[in-house]
Protein backbone atom coordinates (compact mmCIF):
# COMPACT_ATOMS: atom_id res chain seq x y z
CA UNK A 1 0.00 0.00 0.00
CA UNK A 2 1.46 3.34 -1.06
CA UNK A 3 0.58 6.76 0.23
CA UNK A 4 -0.85 9.32 -2.10
CA UNK A 5 1.05 12.50 -2.62
CA UNK A 6 -1.70 14.57 -1.03
CA UNK A 7 -2.21 12.17 1.86
CA UNK A 8 -2.24 13.83 5.30
CA UNK A 9 0.09 11.14 6.58
CA UNK A 10 2.62 11.90 3.86
CA UNK A 11 2.68 15.56 4.82
CA UNK A 12 3.67 14.94 8.43
CA UNK A 13 7.32 14.42 7.68
CA UNK A 14 9.48 16.52 9.96
CA UNK A 15 11.65 18.89 8.06
CA UNK A 16 15.33 18.35 8.48
CA UNK A 17 16.75 20.97 10.79
CA UNK A 18 18.76 23.54 8.94
CA UNK A 19 22.11 24.14 10.53
CA UNK A 20 22.95 27.78 10.42
CA UNK A 21 26.56 28.69 10.09
CA UNK A 22 27.53 31.53 12.32
CA UNK A 23 30.52 33.35 10.97
CA UNK A 24 31.68 36.37 12.97
CA UNK A 25 32.06 38.42 9.80
CA UNK A 26 31.09 41.68 11.44
CA UNK A 27 33.53 41.12 14.30
CA UNK A 28 36.42 40.26 12.00
CA UNK A 29 35.64 43.22 9.76
CA UNK A 30 35.48 45.59 12.74
CA UNK A 31 38.86 44.42 14.07
CA UNK A 32 40.42 44.59 10.59
CA UNK A 33 39.14 48.14 10.00
CA UNK A 34 40.33 49.25 13.45
CA UNK A 35 43.82 47.84 12.80
CA UNK A 36 43.92 49.43 9.36
CA UNK A 37 42.96 52.86 10.71
CA UNK A 38 45.50 52.44 13.50
CA UNK A 39 48.24 51.62 10.99
CA UNK A 40 47.25 54.52 8.73
CA UNK A 41 47.18 56.95 11.66
CA UNK A 42 50.74 55.94 12.58
CA UNK A 43 52.13 55.69 9.03
CA UNK A 44 50.65 58.94 7.74
CA UNK A 45 51.47 60.75 11.00
CA UNK A 46 47.87 61.65 11.75
CA UNK A 47 48.94 61.08 15.35
CA UNK A 48 52.50 61.30 16.59
CA UNK A 49 54.11 57.83 16.94
CA UNK A 50 55.08 58.87 20.47
CA UNK A 51 51.41 58.88 21.43
CA UNK A 52 50.20 56.14 19.06
CA UNK A 53 52.92 53.68 18.00
CA UNK A 54 52.14 51.37 15.05
CA UNK A 55 50.75 47.87 15.69
CA UNK A 56 54.08 46.24 14.77
CA UNK A 57 55.87 48.19 17.49
CA UNK A 58 53.24 47.24 20.07
CA UNK A 59 53.55 43.58 19.06
CA UNK A 60 57.34 43.82 19.42
CA UNK A 61 56.87 45.39 22.85
CA UNK A 62 54.64 42.45 23.82
CA UNK A 63 57.38 40.00 22.94
CA UNK A 64 59.98 42.07 24.76
CA UNK A 65 57.81 42.28 27.89
CA UNK A 66 57.14 38.55 27.81
CA UNK A 67 60.82 37.68 27.70
CA UNK A 68 62.79 40.58 29.21
CA UNK A 69 60.07 42.14 31.35
CA UNK A 70 59.52 45.69 32.55
CA UNK A 71 60.47 47.14 35.95
CA UNK A 72 62.10 43.91 37.18
CA UNK A 73 59.11 41.68 36.28
CA UNK A 74 57.97 39.88 33.15
CA UNK A 75 54.58 40.42 31.61
CA UNK A 76 53.41 37.09 33.06
CA UNK A 77 54.45 38.16 36.56
CA UNK A 78 52.64 41.48 36.23
CA UNK A 79 49.52 39.71 34.95
CA UNK A 80 49.68 37.08 37.70
CA UNK A 81 49.94 39.74 40.42
CA UNK A 82 46.90 41.56 39.03
CA UNK A 83 44.91 38.34 38.67
CA UNK A 84 45.61 37.46 42.28
CA UNK A 85 44.37 40.83 43.53
CA UNK A 86 41.22 40.82 41.41
CA UNK A 87 40.12 37.30 42.26
CA UNK A 88 41.03 37.51 45.93
CA UNK A 89 38.88 40.63 46.08
CA UNK A 90 36.13 38.78 44.21
CA UNK A 91 36.12 35.88 46.67
CA UNK A 92 35.92 38.10 49.75
CA UNK A 93 33.32 40.35 48.14
CA UNK A 94 31.15 37.39 47.11
CA UNK A 95 31.26 36.04 50.67
CA UNK A 96 29.87 39.39 51.84
CA UNK A 97 27.76 40.54 48.90
CA UNK A 98 25.75 37.36 48.28
CA UNK A 99 24.49 37.02 51.91
CA UNK A 100 23.81 40.77 51.92
CA UNK A 101 21.75 40.39 48.73
CA UNK A 102 19.80 37.52 50.28
CA UNK A 103 19.10 39.67 53.34
CA UNK A 104 17.93 42.58 51.18
CA UNK A 105 15.76 40.33 49.01
CA UNK A 106 14.11 38.30 51.78
CA UNK A 107 13.78 40.64 54.76
CA UNK A 108 12.40 44.12 55.19
CA UNK A 109 14.73 44.66 58.13
CA UNK A 110 17.70 43.53 56.07
CA UNK A 111 16.65 45.80 53.22
CA UNK A 112 16.22 48.72 55.60
CA UNK A 113 19.69 48.22 57.09
CA UNK A 114 21.79 47.19 54.09
CA UNK A 115 20.13 48.92 51.15
CA UNK A 116 21.25 52.45 52.17
CA UNK A 117 24.83 51.21 52.62
CA UNK A 118 24.86 49.53 49.21
CA UNK A 119 23.31 52.54 47.49
CA UNK A 120 25.86 54.79 49.20
CA UNK A 121 28.80 52.73 47.93
CA UNK A 122 27.44 52.03 44.44
CA UNK A 123 27.95 55.45 42.75
CA UNK A 124 31.29 56.25 44.41
CA UNK A 125 34.34 56.10 42.11
CA UNK A 126 37.30 54.19 43.60
CA UNK A 127 39.56 57.25 43.55
CA UNK A 128 37.12 59.00 45.89
CA UNK A 129 37.65 56.58 48.77
CA UNK A 130 41.20 55.51 47.91
CA UNK A 131 42.85 58.05 50.32
CA UNK A 132 40.58 56.88 53.13
CA UNK A 133 41.44 53.24 52.45
CA UNK A 134 45.14 54.12 52.62
CA UNK A 135 44.61 55.82 55.99
CA UNK A 136 42.71 52.82 57.36
CA UNK A 137 44.64 49.91 55.83
CA UNK A 138 48.04 51.36 54.96
CA UNK A 139 49.78 50.89 51.61
CA UNK A 140 50.09 47.09 51.58
CA UNK A 141 48.11 44.42 49.73
CA UNK A 142 44.98 44.71 51.97
CA UNK A 143 44.39 48.27 50.76
CA UNK A 144 44.49 47.20 47.10
CA UNK A 145 42.13 44.29 47.70
CA UNK A 146 39.68 46.45 49.67
CA UNK A 147 39.59 49.10 46.94
CA UNK A 148 38.85 46.49 44.27
CA UNK A 149 36.37 44.67 46.53
CA UNK A 150 34.36 47.81 47.29
CA UNK A 151 33.88 48.40 43.57
CA UNK A 152 32.54 44.82 43.24
CA UNK A 153 30.21 44.83 46.25
CA UNK A 154 27.22 46.68 44.84
CA UNK A 155 26.82 44.67 41.58
CA UNK A 156 26.92 41.33 43.43
CA UNK A 157 24.56 42.39 46.22
CA UNK A 158 22.05 44.11 43.93
CA UNK A 159 22.00 41.22 41.43
CA UNK A 160 21.50 38.69 44.24
CA UNK A 161 18.63 40.69 45.70
CA UNK A 162 17.08 41.02 42.24
CA UNK A 163 17.31 37.27 41.71
CA UNK A 164 15.63 36.58 45.05
CA UNK A 165 12.79 39.00 44.31
CA UNK A 166 12.22 37.52 40.86
CA UNK A 167 11.57 34.03 42.27
CA UNK A 168 7.92 33.12 41.49
CA UNK A 169 5.85 33.13 44.65
CA UNK A 170 4.08 30.01 43.41
CA UNK A 171 7.34 28.06 43.71
CA UNK A 172 7.87 29.25 47.27
CA UNK A 173 4.28 28.49 48.24
CA UNK A 174 4.44 25.05 46.64
CA UNK A 175 7.59 24.19 48.60
CA UNK A 176 6.00 25.40 51.84
CA UNK A 177 2.82 23.44 51.20
CA UNK A 178 4.96 20.29 50.84
CA UNK A 179 6.43 20.90 54.27
CA UNK A 180 9.72 22.57 53.35
CA UNK A 181 11.47 24.39 56.16
CA UNK A 182 12.70 27.98 55.67
CA UNK A 183 16.21 26.62 55.19
CA UNK A 184 15.02 24.19 52.52
CA UNK A 185 13.10 26.95 50.75
CA UNK A 186 16.27 29.02 50.77
CA UNK A 187 18.57 26.30 49.42
CA UNK A 188 16.19 24.45 47.08
CA UNK A 189 14.00 27.26 45.73
CA UNK A 190 15.44 30.74 46.24
CA UNK A 191 19.09 29.94 45.62
CA UNK A 192 18.61 28.02 42.32
CA UNK A 193 16.27 30.73 41.09
CA UNK A 194 18.72 33.49 41.98
CA UNK A 195 21.86 31.77 40.64
CA UNK A 196 21.60 33.23 37.09
CA UNK A 197 21.29 36.73 38.53
CA UNK A 198 24.16 36.07 40.95
CA UNK A 199 26.36 34.93 38.08
CA UNK A 200 25.41 38.04 36.13
CA UNK A 201 26.38 40.15 39.12
CA UNK A 202 29.74 38.39 39.32
CA UNK A 203 30.35 39.09 35.64
CA UNK A 204 29.56 42.78 36.15
CA UNK A 205 31.68 42.84 39.30
CA UNK A 206 34.66 41.41 37.44
CA UNK A 207 34.34 44.20 34.89
CA UNK A 208 34.33 46.86 37.59
CA UNK A 209 37.19 45.08 39.34
CA UNK A 210 39.38 45.19 36.25
CA UNK A 211 38.56 48.86 35.73
CA UNK A 212 39.50 49.59 39.35
CA UNK A 213 42.75 47.66 39.12
CA UNK A 214 44.83 50.59 37.83
CA UNK A 215 43.65 52.83 40.68
CA UNK A 216 44.30 50.10 43.24
CA UNK A 217 47.84 49.49 42.01
CA UNK A 218 48.71 53.15 42.41
CA UNK A 219 49.09 52.36 46.13
CA UNK A 220 52.82 51.52 46.49
CA UNK A 221 52.67 48.56 44.11
CA UNK A 222 55.83 47.09 42.63
CA UNK A 223 54.18 44.57 40.32
CA UNK A 224 50.92 44.38 38.37
CA UNK A 225 49.42 45.40 35.04
CA UNK A 226 48.06 48.65 36.44
CA UNK A 227 51.43 49.47 37.97
CA UNK A 228 53.12 48.67 34.65
CA UNK A 229 50.73 50.96 32.75
CA UNK A 230 51.14 53.86 35.15
CA UNK A 231 54.92 53.49 35.29
CA UNK A 232 55.22 53.40 31.50
CA UNK A 233 52.85 56.36 31.09
CA UNK A 234 55.10 58.56 33.24
CA UNK A 235 57.93 58.08 30.73
CA UNK A 236 55.74 58.13 27.58
CA UNK A 237 56.49 54.47 26.80
CA UNK A 238 53.21 54.22 24.94
CA UNK A 239 53.78 50.80 23.44
CA UNK A 240 54.06 49.29 26.94
CA UNK A 241 50.93 51.17 27.99
CA UNK A 242 49.02 49.72 25.04
CA UNK A 243 50.29 46.21 25.78
CA UNK A 244 49.04 46.49 29.35
CA UNK A 245 45.65 47.74 28.19
CA UNK A 246 45.28 44.91 25.65
CA UNK A 247 46.33 42.27 28.20
CA UNK A 248 43.75 43.51 30.72
CA UNK A 249 41.09 43.50 28.00
CA UNK A 250 42.08 39.99 26.87
CA UNK A 251 42.01 38.61 30.42
CA UNK A 252 38.61 40.18 31.06
CA UNK A 253 37.29 38.73 27.79
CA UNK A 254 38.60 35.23 28.60
CA UNK A 255 37.02 35.13 32.03
CA UNK A 256 33.76 36.55 30.70
CA UNK A 257 33.70 33.70 28.18
CA UNK A 258 34.46 31.17 30.93
CA UNK A 259 31.58 32.47 33.05
CA UNK A 260 29.24 32.18 30.07
CA UNK A 261 30.35 28.56 29.61
CA UNK A 262 29.76 27.87 33.31
CA UNK A 263 26.28 29.36 33.03
CA UNK A 264 25.50 27.26 29.94
CA UNK A 265 26.67 24.02 31.56
CA UNK A 266 25.56 24.34 35.16
CA UNK A 267 22.55 26.67 34.82
CA UNK A 268 20.73 25.41 31.75
CA UNK A 269 17.37 26.65 33.05
CA UNK A 270 18.62 30.25 32.90
CA UNK A 271 18.34 30.26 29.09
CA UNK A 272 14.63 29.40 29.18
CA UNK A 273 13.43 31.75 31.89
Amino acid sequence: MTLAVDSPVAEVRPAAPQRRRRWPIATIATVAIALLLWQLASTLAWVSPVFLPPPAKVLAAFGRLATQGYVDSTLFEHAWASLGRVFLALVFTALIGIPAGFAVGTSRIGRGILDPIIEFIRPLPPLAYLPLIIIWFGIGEPAKIVVIGLSMLAPIAISTASGIRSTPRSHVNAARSLGATPGQVLTHVLLPSALPEILTGIRIALGTGWSTLVAAELVAASRGLGFMIESAAQFLVTDVVLVGIFVISALAFVFEALLRIVERIFLPWARHR
